[in-house]
């Protein structure tokens, strides 16, 4: 906080280098934000390392921006960085990133989450900076209690912006709003608490760790944003997927099987779910089973003679129940149609029930809405 007596420091900028800080920034949303696309798809496993590369790309690319930016401050006086703190700070923007994705990833996506994980990555942002800034030395920030309140507002706020638009529907077009909305929030975060702060010398270092100049933060940098931009390029590759109408003029694509082929097309109730009950493998057939839930890397089968454990992921259920006419009405529920009693409709999502009154309701999510309506022929 500032206090009477202090001669600040005259900064500038360099203009060059904000504006690269700024592309990285939306870089780094763009990188993240594909990554963690359509993981329902995936295995737990899967899921679990694109999320750690989601959180590395996201949380990396909000500390690149902030040390580019801070490369192009100028002033009168020679300062450097504590290399503990400004590693700490990477791996702090990291950590709450990805503590948001899992939520976001992990648990049932409704507003409420999506609003709680956009105010984690606010935080993230936040912490990030301010830890960042503590590692300077030779020199110390001074800041205003308006600046701290309106930065921290502009943080929480964009983010959750962010997290609504890119994750509420997971569209191309989504994922490239939200990725306005994160490289926004990075970089007005960054200069609005930059508007607001001062700098002042300090007469003698107060190291931590090692201290590095900025020709080495300069380096660390670099080698990030050649990651971030790397991993962006690989991502823009297949962020549009090829429709069906360019596979079919692919040369090098096979051919699709005859429909004669019994591999390509095996009869209906081929597919038989081995359950365990009392040590015990049973064969059920899908005509019996009601849904289908995921629990951690197995699943549960439910039928209208109970519950059966299921060593199958859920997306191997997926590929064997899929032909038999179930349906995905969550990330984490297969359902029979054909056993669905009662479809009820709760705003933007639904649940299904079922006559047997032992077994529970089934949720239907926003994004599954549609389809499951349309199989239910509604």
């Amino acid at each position: 906080m500032p206090s009477e007596g202090m001669e600040f420091l005259h900064v500038s900028h360099n203009t060059t280098l904000i504006f690269a800080s700024i592309v990285i920034a939306m870089v780094a949303g763009f990188t993240g934000l594909t990554l963690s696309k359509d993981l329902s798809r995936q295995s737990v496993v899967r899921r679990k390392v694109s999320v750690a590369m989601s959180a590395i790309a996201l949380g990396g690319g909000i500390w690149s921006m902030h040390f580019v930016a801070m490369l192009g401050i100028q002033m009168p006086i020679l300062f450097f960085y504590d290399a503990a703190i400004t590693l700490a700070s990477a791996l702090l923007a990291i950590l709450i990133v990805g503590a948001a994705l899992l939520l976001l990833h992990f648990r049932e996506r409704t507003p409420f989450t999506l609003s709680v994980a956009g105010a984690m990555v606010g935080c993230g942002i936040l912490a990030m900076h301010y830890v960042g800034m503590a590692g300077l030395q030779l020199c110390r920030a001074v800041y205003t209690p308006l600046g701290v309140i309106l930065t921290g507002v502009a943080a929480v706020g964009l983010c959750i912006a962010a997290f609504w638009i890119a994750y509420g529907r997971r569209t191309n077009r989504n994922i490239l709003l939200g990725t306005l909305c994160f490289g926004a929030a990075v970089s007005a975060v960054h200069f609005a608490a930059m508007s607001g702060t001062n700098f002042v010398a300090v007469p003698r270092l107060q190291e931590f760790g090692p201290v590095m100049s900025n020709e080495t933060l300069a380096m660390g940098v670099i080698f990030s944003s050649f990651m971030i931009f790397g991993a962006f390029l690989w991502m823009g590759v297949t962020f549009f997927e090829p429709t069906a109408a360019s596979t079919a003029k692919d040369p090098i694509a096979p051919p699709p099987k005859k429909p004669s082929d019994p591999a390509s097309n095996p009869p209906r109730g081929s597919h038989r779910i081995p359950c365990e009950h009392n040590g015990v493998t049973k064969l059920v057939a899908p005509k019996e089973v009601a849904f289908v839930q995921a629990e951690g890397h197995y699943t549960n089968v439910f039928t209208k003679d109970g519950k059966y454990f299921c060593g199958l992921p859920i997306t191997e259920a997926l590929t064997r129940l899929e032909a038999e006419g179930f349906v995905q009405t969550h990330r984490s529920y297969l359902v029979n149609p054909a056993q669905v009693n009662v479809f009820e409709r709760l705003k933007d999502t639904g649940i299904c029930r079922f006559a047997a009154p032992h077994l529970p309701p089934v949720p239907v999510s926003r994004s599954h809405l549609k389809g499951v309506r349309s199989v239910l022929g509604l």
